[in-house]
C-alpha cells in the first residue's frame, strides 16, 4: 500500500525551489535549517543565502531585499522566528508591511526530543498580533502547495507555520483551500470544532468519528488561516451549535482558539472550548506523537473533552480536572 504522508515543510521546500527558479524577483534566506541540503537551485542558487544560525539578521536582511524589490522567504525554526527574532520581525518586517515570507518549520511540538527550547508554542500569538502579517498553517503538503501558491502576490509580511514529520492528506473531496477562507472538511448540527495545523486537523476529524457514534453531530473547519479570521464562516457554522471547540498545537493562550474566542465573543456568543497544550512547560521529551498524545491533541482525547463538555460545568473547570487527572496517568 502506497504511504501518501508527506511531510508539510518537504511539500514546501519543493514548490518554492520551482518558484525560484521562475521567478527572478525571490530569494532563498536560510539560517543553517538545513531544509534545503541537497536541492539543487540550477540558475537561481545565487539567490539562495545562507546567514548561519543567526535569526534575527537574517530577518533583517530579508527585510532589506524587500525594500529592495525582491521577494524574500526567510527560514527558521518556528520559536527562533516568533521569539529571538521577534523584534526584528515587528519592526523591520511587520511596520513596514513588507512582503517577506517567513517559512517557520519544526512548529507546535514537532521539535519535541529536543525539549521546551524548542517547542514552539507561542508563535501564533505572536504574530497574528503584529499589523499587516498574514498568518496561515496549512494541514497537509497539498495544501502547503496550494497556499503558498496563493500567498505570492500579497503585498505585505506572511508567516507560514509548517510541520516537521511526515503527516497524512486530509481526506479527498474536500474543495481545494483558498486563502483567507476556512476548509469546510465536515458539517454537523450539534458541535464545531475548528483546528489548524496537521496533528489538530486530524484529530478534529477523528474525533467527529468518535462522537458520530455517540449521536453527536460535529463539523470540522480547517482554519489554515489564522489571520485574518474567517468570521463569517465561523458564524455560520457556529450558529445554533451547542458548543465550539478549537483544536491547535499552541498554548491555549493567544492562539487560534483565543482568535475564534475573540471573534465569537464580539459577533455571536457561544461557549466556547479551547484546546492545546497546558498552561506549563514540557514536563516529559519525547516524539511528535508521544508528546501530542499527552496533551489531549488526539481524537480520542478531543472527543473525550467534547463529551464532558456536553455534559459538566463550565470549559474552565473541566480542565483543571482533566489536566490534573491527564498527569496522575502519566
Amino acid at each position: 500500500m502506497t504511504d501518501l504522508r508527506r511531510a508539510t515543510r518537504v511539500a514546501y521546500r519543493d514548490r518554492i525551489a520551482e518558484v525560484l527558479a521562475r521567478d527572478p524577483r525571490t530569494v532563498c534566506v536560510d539560517t543553517d535549517t538545513g531544509l534545503f541540503q541537497g536541492v539543487d537551485f540550477g540558475a537561481a542558487a545565487h539567490r539562495y543565502v545562507n546567514v548561519g544560525i543567526a535569526e534575527h539578521n537574517a530577518m533583517g536582511l530579508a527585510a532589506g531585499l524587500a525594500a529592495g524589490g525582491f521577494t524574500p522567504f526567510v527560514h527558521t525554526f518556528a520559536t527562533f522566528a516568533a521569539m529571538r527574532a521577534a523584534e526584528a520581525v515587528k519592526i523591520d518586517i511587520a511596520y513596514n508591511a513588507l512582503p517577506v515570507r517567513i517559512a517557520a518549520t519544526h512548529s507546535g511540538l514537532s521539535a519535541g526530543h529536543f525539549g521546551p527550547t524548542h517547542h514552539a508554542l507561542e508563535d501564533l500569538a505572536v504574530m497574528r498580533c503584529l499589523p499587516n502579517m498574514t498568518v496561515v498553517v496549512p494541514a497537509d503538503a497539498a495544501g502547503t502547495e496550494a497556499l503558498l501558491e496563493q500567498t505570492l502576490g500579497l503585498p505585505g509580511p506572511l508567516y507560514l507555520r509548517l510541520g516537521r514529520k511526515p503527516t497524512p492528506p486530509l481526506p479527498a473531496g474536500a474543495a481545494p483551500p483558498r486563502l483567507g477562507f476556512a476548509q469546510v472538511l465536515r458539517t454537523g448540527p450539534d458541535v464545531l470544532l475548528v483546528a489548524c495545523g496537521p496533528h489538530p486537523v486530524h484529530a478534529a476529524l477523528g474525533a467527529a468519528e468518535l462522537l458520530a457514534a455517540d449521536g453527536i453531530r460535529a463539523g470540522v473547519l480547517n482554519m489554515h488561516t489564522v489571520k485574518p479570521l474567517d468570521v463569517p464562516a465561523l458564524l455560520a457554522h457556529s450558529a445554533g451549535r451547542a458548543l465550539v471547540v478549537t483544536v491547535e498545537e499552541h498554548w491555549r493562550a493567544g492562539g487560534l482558539g483565543g482568535a475564534v474566542a475573540e471573534a465569537l465573543a464580539e459577533s455571536g456568543p457561544v461557549r466556547v472550548l479551547r484546546l492545546g497544550v497546558d498552561d506549563t512547560f514540557a514536563s516529559v521529551v519525547g516524539d511528535h506523537d508521544a508528546l501530542a498524545r499527552h496533551y489531549g491533541i488526539d481524537p480520542a482525547s478531543v472527543a473525550g473533552r467534547i463529551r464532558s463538555a456536553l455534559s459538566v460545568g463550565p470549559p474552565v473547570i473541566e480542565e483543571e480536572l482533566h489536566h490534573g487527572h491527564r498527569l496522575s496517568r502519566m
